[in-house]
């Protein structure tokens, strides 16, 4: 699948993704599955919206970080990018570990509209995952590369630092370490860093504000708004099953339907 053209985001559009790194508040990044997901979440406000690699798998019926989902990963892309919100890519670990494919996949999301890209490296080989960052930038340099460790998320955080610096030094303009909660280690991280650092929001953690104030200048909110809309169907069809009004924002039949593309 190819994307168009004509849909690549004007350098207005990439300078204010990545100033969005840089204001006085962190950048709250919601993750969108789906256009109407991602359109609502737009309509709240946001300015920037993420895509979420689970929800994109989960709703497709196939594995999540097992590079099962490349068209529908650039199908969404080339869905939302001529919206006017920014949009940036969840693209596990770029769908293959040959850098120059990977370069490819970025080339095309840009194309269709992304002003950023997520690739993480399953504590794979730092080597790797630093030649994947390397040909991203030469192929797109618009596209802001928000570079994933997963030591945190996958094991102790030892590490971190050094696998971050390694992403760094191949181009990255900012680094995500999902996992991390720990207000003194995310204060340590961001004073040895000079690019922004990346956390993701865990309900059972720190506040938005005190990760806020630890330093972390994007907060996303990963596959939290999909498994939290499963949850809702859950809850709505037991209070019908059980002779209960359903509770709860539900949008109108009207309200849906409006987001629909009409060719």
């Amino acid at each position: 699948m190819t994307a168009h053209p004509k849909q690549t985001p004007p350098a207005e559009a990439v300078s204010a993704f990545a100033a969005l790194h840089h204001a006085e508040e962190p950048l709250l990044l919601p993750n969108a599955w789906d256009h109407a997901s991602a359109r609502f979440l737009a309509g709240q406000g946001f300015q920037a919206i993420g895509t979420t690699s689970l929800g994109v798998a989960a709703a497709a019926g196939l594995p999540d970080g097992g590079a099962a989902t490349r068209e529908e990963t650039l199908r969404l892309a080339v869905a939302l990018g001529s919206e006017a919100f920014l949009l940036s890519v969840d693209a596990e670990g770029g769908f293959g570990d040959d850098p120059d494919e990977v370069a490819e996949f970025s080339r095309e999301l840009h194309a269709a509209g992304a002003v950023g890209i997520n690739l993480e490296d399953g504590l794979g080989p730092v080597d790797r995952h630093a030649a994947k960052i390397a040909a991203v930038k030469q192929a797109a340099p618009g596209l802001f590369v928000n570079a994933r460790t997963d030591t945190h998320w996958r094991s102790d955080g030892d590490g971190t630092l050094a696998r971050l610096d390694a992403y760094r030094q191949a181009g990255a303009d900012g680094v995500f370490v999902p996992g991390l909660t720990d207000l003194r280690r995310i204060a340590t991280l961001v004073r040895h860093l000079d690019v922004p650092l990346n956390v993701l929001y865990s309900p059972g953690g720190p506040t938005v504000a005190h990760l806020a104030d630890a330093g972390a200048r994007r907060i996303s909110l990963g596959s939290l708004l999909y498994r939290r809309a499963l949850g809702a169907a859950l809850e709505a069809v037991a209070d019908v099953r059980a002779g209960r009004t359903p509770q709860g924002v539900t949008p109108s039949y009207d309200d849906v339907a409006g987001l629909t593309k009409h060719p």
